[in-house]
């Protein structure tokens, strides 16, 4: 449940043109920062924007004026404009409505309707949910930083405890831990078969409910544990046997928590950089290709 569900009444009531304007313009700022800030953030995000867009629409004046902005005489033209500039692309074209200095120096507060953001004064640098976004080259710096901390060394996997598949000559690799009952991984998996020259170790997780571990043990006593996995995740179908083998299930719980592993995606490439959870087709393969060069 949102935390602005309690504004449900002032949800209700009927926005003006203006207010629709100002409430897709707050949505897009949100949208294309997140795309900056990963995947959490960005489905936060989006979720906030929506629930916080109408809302905070009503709270704004009914006037009909073109918003300007108000902004602290002391903070240097030069600022005024390169802040205008860099939020107005990412929302838009919406206009400030006003600009404050913060008690850290260098740091402004910038603020449309009753979101506000911190920018630094030269509209290259933006604060968003705690990760800090260059704006100028499009990079999450946090995120960044975070994968380097995360990364691992590809070859101290223990890929005995993982079962294999290669698809065409499957001189790239991949490391991935899935759980059978996660949806995020069923779309994983489906998005992987269609990939081309890899090797996937899939490395069974179950923890997310009460039948993710029978599922992943039949999974693993069928002759083929590749194709019955494939066909578990991605149409639903239970192997049908006792599920009674001598499974990888347990190691793998145990290597999960050295890992650090709490949720389900998560994908290693072979340079050892880590993602966790799910990300569009198109966006994993730029990743393989990036993370595979030698």
């Amino acid at each position: 449940m949102s935390k602005l569900d309690s504004l449900g009444p002032l949800q209700s009531r009927p926005a003006t043109a203006k207010r629709r304007r100002r409430m897709l313009a707050l949505s897009a700022l949100a949208l294309s920062v997140a795309a900056l800030a990963g995947a959490a953030i960005g489905t936060w995000s989006t979720d906030a924007a929506h629930a916080q867009g109408p809302a905070h629409a009503q709270m704004r004046s009914d006037s009909e004026e073109p918003a300007k902005t108000a902004s602290d005489p002391a903070i240097p033209a030069a600022s005024v404009a390169a802040v205008n500039e860099a939020l107005g692309s990412l929302s838009g074209g919406h206009t400030l409505d006003e600009l404050r200095r913060t008690p850290l120096p260098g740091i402004l507060e910038a603020r449309i309707g009753t979101d506000l953001i911190y920018i630094d004064e030269t509209g290259r640098y933006i604060f968003m949910n705690g990760d800090l976004i260059d704006l100028q080259s499009r990079r999450n710096l946090t995120q960044e930083r975070v994968d380097d901390l995360m990364a691992i060394d590809f070859g101290d996997l223990p890929l005995e405890l993982a079962f294999e598949q290669v698809n065409g000559k499957g001189e790239r690799r991949i490391a991935v831990f899935e759980d059978p009952n996660c949806g995020y991984c069923k779309r994983l998996r489906a998005d992987l078969l269609k990939l081309d020259n890899v090797t996937i170790h899939t490395f069974p997780m179950a923890f997310l409910a009460a039948d993710s571990e029978s599922k992943a043990r039949k999974a693993l006593c069928a002759p083929d544990k590749a194709q019955a996995w494939n066909e578990l995740l991605v149409h639903g179908k239970v192997p049908d046997n006792a599920g009674t083998c001598d499974t990888s299930i347990e190691a793998v719980r145990e290597l999960t928590r050295k890992l650090g592993i709490t949720g389900t995606p998560v994908v290693f490439f072979p340079n050892g950089r880590r993602l966790v959870g799910y990300v569009p087709p198109a966006r994993f393969s730029q990743m393989l290709a990036e993370y595979s060069a030698r």
